[in-house]
């Protein structure tokens, strides 16, 4: 063990979802499934340190917000569910509220007032007066079983900066915009030490090159592979209650699109 001359700045913050959560983790037929974790990358945009934008046509800004944050030497491991999970299975009907609607082939079949529908084959067809128009196929869920995240499931992260940071008290997450409330703790490390067990989350792609898996599981999620229960080689910031947390984490963006 060596002793620590110069860290960056440490945040450990906890916290507890105020309304159900969900993320689009897993779809396994009809259920859409939430895992047991909340990504980096998800928490860099609900924290406020990655800009979050008030429209967006679809472009994926990863890279460039990313790269953002390794300029400003701002880190955000993902979060690790603290105990047991709480979870709220429930189901959705996206079926409009119409007289009259039929299944196609990946397609919700409905008419507007005063047309009627035709199925040729496994295509169906709309006719308004004398125009005559394929459906489409929609690459949207119509039933299913959502399996999210409860209130009161609490998980762990950290804030690593170069910079003090200022984080919110409270956030948004996930596709439903969830409130939870966010505890942050200042820590200091006390050591470096060459080799250790990380009981959080890690995104294996951030950490640097000089640094080794030796174990762990796998989690596989989008946009980047998740590890837990992770044992390394290579140096970590021991706390004062002996957590790990690996040095000189950054987003590996070079992949991202």
């Amino acid at each position: 063990m060596s002793q620590l001359s110069d860290a960056p700045y440490l945040y450990r913050c906890t916290l507890w979802l105020l309304e159900t959560t969900y993320f689009a983790s897993r779809e396994v037929s009809s259920l859409y499934q939430t895992e047991p974790l909340i990504g980096h990358i998800a928490l860099c945009y609900a924290l406020g340190l990655a800009p979050v934008r008030y429209t967006n046509t679809g472009t994926i800004h990863y890279k460039e917000d990313l790269q953002q944050l390794n300029r400003a030497g701002v880190y955000v491991t993902p979060a690790a569910i603290a105990g047991t999970a709480r979870y709220h299975l429930g189901q959705f009907n996206a079926q409009p509220e119409t007289y009259w609607s039929a299944m196609g082939n990946n397609l919700l079949v409905t008419v507007p007032a005063g047309a009627w529908a035709e199925k040729n084959g496994p295509s169906w067809y709309v006719h308004e007066g004398e125009r005559r128009r394929k459906l489409g196929t929609e690459n949207r869920p119509q039933v299913g079983r959502i399996r999210a995240l409860g209130i009161a499931t609490s998980a762990t992260f950290y804030v690593i900066s170069t910079t003090p940071q200022q984080l919110p008290s409270y956030i948004r997450l996930g596709k439903w915009m969830s409130k939870a409330h966010v505890a942050t703790e200042p820590v200091k490390p006390v050591a470096i030490v060459p080799q250790g067990t990380i009981t959080g989350l890690l995104a294996p792609a951030d950490l640097p090159d000089a640094t080794t898996i030796l174990a762990g599981d796998q989690i596989t999620v989008k946009p980047t592979p998740l590890l837990q229960r992770a044992h390394l080689r290579g140096a970590c910031y021991q706390l004062a209650d002996g957590e790990l947390v690996p040095c000189g984490m950054r987003f590996a963006v070079e992949d991202l699109p």
